[in-house]
């Protein structure tokens, strides 16, 4: 049996992506980090992201 290729090609010009500057980037509608929320900051590296629990009651 012959095995499936699973891979894409990605469809992002990369050539275009390398020429632009830092300068011509908006962040105008990002918010500013606080130095507050930056000491809250949690870095997860390589790692899955952590799945909030909900809590679900059932009523008869």
């Amino acid at each position: 049996m012959k095995k499936k290729n699973i891979s894409h090609k990605p469809r992002t010009d990369f050539d275009i992506v390398d020429k632009i500057k830092n300068k011509d980037i908006d962040v105008s509608d990002n918010p500013e980090v606080t130095p507050e929320m930056f000491a809250k900051a949690i870095v997860r590296k390589g790692l899955k992201p952590v799945m909030r629990k909900t809590q679900v009651t059932a009523d008869k």
